[in-house]
């Protein structure tokens, strides 16, 4: 490695030296910039076609040989071709592609992707709910040496647009006539787009370069196999296959870009983790593939397994989901906390129109069962008093009335979720497993299963990486940073910094007179927002009840005549109150989805300092203090 160095850097190579403890890339201490830079350039890249030094580790599961898509795809095929491997409903009944019919299939695509004109490297969008064409679309275009990306289906035209021109897709897949349109009315905007496809249903009308899946599926036949191959054999697993777009809460949504070696190696780590057998896993797939949790869970770890995918209805979460899993009765299933929590209140709303003989038997079982889960969550394999009863009068019921009574796992990530919930179902013997991570981490950085998990913890690291608090301040608050093959490659054609939750600044660039925003939300049910105005400050720097000459020439533009915060605050005045409104209603707009939008606000009577304790010294929002000192405002937001 030193050697490579000097020959690459050889006019600041004699600028560094080695530890002498070893492993070159262990020992060697860079003391030039552009050592450091060179090593940077290794490990991370932003270049759709740069590959990266994957982050091996001498020994263990960070030390297994790297393997592409396809790889790990075909070894699945050679050993369970036969074994089912998608299902989904067509006319209300279940159809199944076997393992060796996905493979075929995706090949097929990826023909077609490339008499398409997919050129290498670039993207093919795919928006629509989840389904068999969406794998085989994705999967195909991996293949075919594109980039598969995943859309949200809540877009806007806009956003949309945004991210097919940001990974240069050169065809586009749509699920129905009404994506489609999203499409059109940007199709002018995106000069990569050679080909839109749309996967369910005839289309409205006829257009250039826009197919059905089914004469999708045939354009490539005359593509020989061996062009194909050509492709897939020399994809390496350092390359970028696939980007998983963040939700743009930031500004605009990053497109993490993911290696095949991200995804196989996080693939197999994460279900050897918990101890997932080969051809025996089951699930239903219905969370947004284009978020890295479904896509994980749902694409990769099932394939690696040769576990099957079945697919819920288009409105699996405005009800149906729960038909469908007392069909599938998966023996796995990952929710988000809102999944657990509509299926608490439901469970609640019946329990209340129980009879009292029924309530007491409910809430009997449920003491006993709180008390088992603690029990196993220690380690202590023994069971109270009655529970064998409360089992089969209460649990086993309850199990197979939601569906998971086949179910050995339950997962609940991507959000945090409260005690009370995990405390409900622990009291129905259902304990879930909180994961914890990131697009940046290809989904899991820790895992809780059933031999290792607590109550409010998101279990262990996996197995191979490592965690490191950088800079923890007095209270022990610091950067949560990751290490591992898990790690992304960069972002597309962005710096390679991740930003906080929210852009704040987004809202004062809205409405000028806005001084400080602090973003709320966690673990609650939807963002609110507290706001300060901007104010003359005393001469020890503290904030005083003023407002500052701008802020008093906006008012006055706005028809109202004040000078002083509480004036505007104590009034609640209408005007600047609207103005504000309608400045969150901007930033609202921008949103991808119903979970990024604003819905509740106040303004404070306090602008934000140092010496209040609102701010550090570097003038970065303390938010733990903030939250404190205004949880009466918070808890206002949400009825508490």
């Amino acid at each position: 490695f030193c050697t490579l160095v000097k020959l690459l850097v050889p006019q600041c190579f004699s600028e560094c030296v080695t530890g002498g403890k070893g492993s070159c890339l262990n020992g060697l201490i860079f003391s030039c910039l552009a050592c450091r830079s060179f090593i940077y350039k290794f490990l991370w890249s932003t270049a759709r076609d740069k590959p990266v030094k994957l982050r091996m580790e001498t020994s263990g599961l960070g030390s297994e040989p790297p393997m592409t898509i396809h790889q790990m795809f075909l070894a699945t095929v050679q050993k369970y071709g036969d074994y089912p491997a998608l299902r989904a409903k067509k006319d209300g009944m279940w159809v199944t592609l076997t393992y060796k019919e996905y493979y075929q299939h995706a090949r097929a695509a990826a023909k077609s992707f490339l008499k398409l004109g997919l050129e290498r490297f670039h993207g093919v969008g795919i928006l629509g709910f989840n389904s068999p064409e969406w794998f085989i679309a994705d999967v195909g275009c991996i293949l075919a040496g594109g980039l598969a990306t995943g859309i949200y289906t809540t877009n806007s035209p806009e956003a949309c647009q945004y991210v097919a021109h940001n990974c240069e897709a050169n065809v586009l897949v749509v699920e129905n006539n009404k994506q489609l349109v999203k499409i059109l009315q940007v199709r002018d905007q995106l000069p990569h787009l050679k080909a839109i496809v749309q996967y369910k249903g005839e289309l409205e009308q006829k257009l250039p370069n826009v197919y059905t899946w089914a004469e999708f599926m045939k354009f490539g036949a005359n593509v020989p196999d061996s062009e194909l191959d050509v492709l897939i054999d020399c994809q390496k697993a350092n390359e970028c296959c696939t980007l998983i777009y963040t939700s743009g809460t930031t500004g605009n949504p990053k497109g993490v870009m993911l290696s095949h070696d991200n995804i196989t190696w996080t693939a197999s780590a994460a279900g050897r983790m918990i101890y997932l057998k080969m051809a025996e896993e089951e699930l239903v797939s219905y969370l947004p593939l284009s978020h890295v949790a479904a896509q994980v869970q749902d694409m990769w770890i099932c394939m690696r397994f040769a576990g099957i995918t079945n697919f819920a209805e288009p409105d699996a979460l405005k009800g149906s989901l729960a038909n469908t899993l007392r069909e599938v009765r998966p023996t796995s299933f990952l929710g988000v906390p809102r999944v657990w929590e509509k299926m608490q209140e439901a469970m609640k709303a019946v329990g209340a129109k129980s009879s009292v003989t029924k309530k007491k038997i409910a809430d009997w079982a449920k003491g006993i069962g709180l008390q088992a889960s603690y029990n196993a969550m220690n380690g202590d394999s023994s069971v109270p008093w009655g529970f064998t009863l409360a089992n089969a009068l209460v649990f086993k019921n309850v199990r197979k009335a939601l569906g998971l009574d086949r179910c050995r796992t339950c997962f609940t990530g991507a959000a945090p979720i409260t005690k009370d919930t995990l405390e409900y179902f622990m009291s129905l013997y259902i304990p879930l497993f909180e994961l914890y991570g990131m697009s940046e981490s290809t989904g899991p950085h820790s895992i809780s299963w059933a031999e290792g998990y607590r109550i409010m913890s998101c279990g262990k690291v996996l197995t191979g990486c490592k965690t490191k608090l950088d800079k923890p301040d007095t209270d022990g608050t610091g950067e949560i940073c990751f290490w591992g093959r898990h790690v992304f490659m960069g972002y597309l054609n962005m710096p390679e910094k991740t930003e906080e939750a929210l852009d704040t600044d987004t809202l004062k660039e809205e409405v000028s007179i806005i001084s400080n925003v602090m973003l709320v939300g966690d673990k609650k049910k939807f963002l609110s927002m507290l706001l300060t105005l901007k104010c003359n400050v005393d001469d020890n720097g503290d904030p005083t009840d003023e407002l500052t000459p701008l802020a008093v020439e906006y008012c006055r533009q706005h028809g109202v005549i004040a000078s002083k915060v509480s004036e505007i605050v104590n009034k609640k005045e209408p005007a600047i109150y609207k103005t504000i409104q309608e400045g969150i209603d901007r930033v609202n707009a921008k949103a991808t989805s119903n979970a990024q939008r604003v819905q509740k606000w106040t303004i404070l009577q306090r602008d934000f300092s140092i010496s209040g304790g609102e701010l550090g010294p570097t003038m970065k929002l303390k938010r733990p203090v903030v939250s404190k000192m205004y949880e009466e405002y918070i808890n206002k937001f949400y009825g508490e």
